[in-house]
C-alpha cells in the first residue's frame, strides 16, 4: 500500500490501524487500563512543556513517506507547535508507547527501531505491568540509550520534566 492508498482510508473507525512498510496492520483499540494511563501521562506532561511544544495523542506519524511508507500511531507525540495537519517523523521530539499484550514486541523492538531510524530524539516505553515503570530513552548515534525508571522520573531532556509514574497504574 502506498502512503496516498493509506491517506485515502480516511479516519479509522473500527480499531487502531497503522502502515509497516506499506503492510496494513489493524489491532484493537487499547484497553481502558491503557487508556488511562495514556490520559494521565498527558495531564502531567501538557502543563509541564515550554510553550514552543505541544502534546498530541494518539495520532498517526509518518516514519518513511518513501514506498514502502511506514505510518505509526503512538500513544502521545511531543513536537514543536506546527499548523500542519500530519505529522512526520521530523517534527517529533519524544514520542511515547505505553505497552500492550498484543504489541509489546512492536513497540520494544519494530517500533525502537523505526523510530530510532527515524532521527526521533527521545522515546519514552511506559510498561504499566513492571511497577510501574518508564523506559525514557534519548537518540545517541543512531540508537537509543536511556533507563528503566520507576517512582517519580525527573528528567531535564528534552526539557525539565517531572512525572509521578506510579499515579499511571
Amino acid at each position: 500500500m502506498s502512503l496516498d492508498d493509506w491517506r485515502a482510508l480516511g479516519e479509522d473507525s473500527v480499531g487502531r490501524s497503522e502502515l509497516q512498510e506499506g503492510v496494513l496492520i489493524v489491532s484493537p483499540s487499547p484497553l481502558p487500563r491503557h487508556q488511562k494511563a495514556g490520559f494521565g501521562l498527558g495531564m502531567q506532561v501538557f502543563p509541564q512543556l515550554p510553550d514552543e511544544f505541544e502534546l498530541v495523542p494518539d495520532v498517526d506519524v509518518v516514519i518513511e513517506e518513501k514506498f514502502p511508507p511506514t505510518v505509526r500511531r503512538p500513544d502521545l507525540v511531543v513536537r514543536q507547535v506546527s499548523s500542519a495537519s500530519r505529522i512526520t517523523a521530523d517534527q517529533v521530539l519524544l514520542v511515547v508507547e505505553i505497552l500492550s499484550p498484543g504489541t509489546r514486541r512492536q513497540d520494544l523492538v519494530t517500533k525502537r527501531s523505526e523510530y530510532a531510524d527515524a532521527g526521533i530524539p527521545h522515546y519514552w516505553i511506559v510498561d504499566l505491568d513492571s511497577g510501574p515503570s518508564v523506559e525514557a530513552l534519548r537518540l545517541e548515534d543512531g540508537a537509543y540509550v536511556g533507563d528503566v525508571v520507576t517512582g517519580v522520573l525527573e528528567t531535564t531532556v528534552p526539557f525539565d520534566l517531572r512525572v509521578d509514574i506510579d499515579a499511571l497504574a
